[in-house]
């Protein structure tokens, strides 16, 4: 059986992601990523793949690990790992980015 999950979008964001998503009934218990898991996860969401992550490619990151507000747990994200300020996380300050989502819990959603 399948249950359709209604997600609200921040106000703000420039881009508007999926509002509805499908959960299998079945899936398995929700268990908290660990550092590595957490760091491909963002490895992932390069979609440029210039080796750095823009506030919407982290926005995207998070709202996959289930953030209620996406938006906003980007920008405070961004602001804990982006140590030169430019705008980006980088390859330098990616464990930075990796320790600040480790450290609020994101869960595993069955993957």
């Amino acid at each position: 059986m399948t249950l359709i999950v209604t997600r609200g979008v921040d106000k703000g964001c420039s881009k508007t992601l999926p509002r509805t998503s499908k959960v299998d009934k079945q899936s398995p218990p929700k268990l908290p990523y660990n550092e590595k898991e957490l760091n491909g996860v963002f490895r992932r969401f390069d979609t440029d793949h210039d080796g750095r992550l823009s506030r919407q490619e982290i926005t995207n990151a998070f709202h996959s690990l289930g953030s209620i507000v996406p938006c906003w747990r980007a920008w405070r994200a961004l602001r804990h790992a982006d140590a030169n300020k430019d705008g980006f996380v980088s390859e330098n300050e990616f464990n930075q980015l990796v320790k600040y989502a480790a450290k609020y819990g994101f869960l595993l959603h069955g993957v």
